[in-house]
């Protein structure tokens, strides 16, 4: 009887804790409002968002070196590798049907609350962009929201991002064009580990 009540005790404080996934930590607590850099950054509602894309440190086999960066946009899934077959994963946002995208590449650079400029083509299919052709500063409605990763190859600029979004109800799904995009809570964590030079895989 003293063992089985030993139990609950321990199931109700790993239940309290919101923390464990087979013995890995789940960040659920992590999304809450924030100031950062001068901006009042809100809440997210992470109840509406499904559990498996809160960030998470999960087991995960890989031969990269950790601070390699592994996207699956089939899973809708950023793994950033950590040592001892672990990884932080965050829930990611992919580009729609026709701005689907694979390959490697590096970070170039990072950049908080970065400005956001519409391509060419972007601001042809949407004329209203056309106000931000010099690009949009950074801010609480900014596409790029609170940090930015530039991926580059051996072509140079991608086009490609690893970014915050305004439109955390967009993660899970295939809305983007063509950018990899996270909560903005996560990219801030993403933004501090990642370091310029990091190796990017996104299959």
């Amino acid at each position: 009887m003293k063992l089985k009540s030993l139990l609950i005790v321990a199931a109700l404080a790993t239940a309290l804790a919101g923390c464990t996934t087979g013995g890995l930590n789940v960040f659920t607590a992590e999304y809450g409002a924030r100031k950062d850099a001068g901006y009042q950054l809100p809440a997210i509602p992470i109840y509406k968002v499904p559990r498996q894309y809160h960030r998470q440190v999960v087991k995960y086999r890989s031969d990269e070196a950790p601070g390699t960066i592994i996207v699956d946009t089939r899973e809708k899934f950023l793994y950033y590798i950590m040592p001892e077959g672990k990884a932080m994963r965050y829930g990611i946002g992919v580009g729609r049907e026709g701005f689907e995208w694979s390959g490697a590449a590096r970070v170039a650079m990072k950049r908080e609350w970065p400005t956001w400029t519409p391509p060419a083509e972007m601001i042809k299919r949407q004329p209203e962009l056309a106000k931000w052709r010099g690009g949009q500063p950074g801010g609480l409605s900014n596409p790029l929201g609170a940090r930015a990763l530039y991926l580059f190859n051996k072509g140079g600029d991608t086009g490609y991002r690893l970014h915050g979004t305004p439109e955390w109800n967009s993660i899970g799904h295939a809305m983007s064009s063509g950018c990899i995009r996270l909560m903005n809570q996560d990219i801030i964590d993403l933004y501090e580990r990642a370091e310029v030079g990091a190796k990017v895989i996104v299959k």
